[in-house]
């Protein structure tokens, strides 16, 4: 099953981390667009109205770090899906500020994916 024609943004500062899951999930039908942080997502949020989910690094530079940016996100675009990722912290699904999911780094692509078609699923 793809996601034929649907909009993710993944925010990651780490080029060759944010190349993999990009690859990963294009190879899947997503269509992706890439910031390197929190500003950059922001003004791709603001002429991108397509976008469905965001998944985000916390540890980031910018304005924001990837839990500011989620709850920006759910203020501002709230029907937009929200995955957090980090290598630093350890978080639950339940302590997020947002609703969303988390996942420690290294994760694993499949899971990923997984959750966006979840989530997707009861967009």
């Amino acid at each position: 099953m793809t996601q034929e024609g649907i909009t993710v943004i993944v925010v990651e500062d780490e080029t060759l981390v944010r190349l993999d899951i990009v690859m990963s999930l294009e190879n899947e039908g997503f269509v992706v667009l890439e910031a390197s942080n929190s500003d950059e997502a922001i003004d791709i949020l603001n002429t991108h109205p397509e976008i469905r989910l965001m998944f985000t690094d916390i540890a980031m530079p910018g304005s924001m770090d990837g839990l500011k940016l989620a709850a920006a996100v759910r203020d501002r675009w709230p029907p937009v899906k929200i995955i957090v990722a980090s290598g630093h912290r350890q978080l639950s699904d339940e302590l997020l500020p947002v609703e969303g999911r988390f996942f420690s780094k290294p994760y694993e692509h499949g899971r990923i994916i997984g959750a966006m078609r979840e989530m997707l699923a009861v967009a």
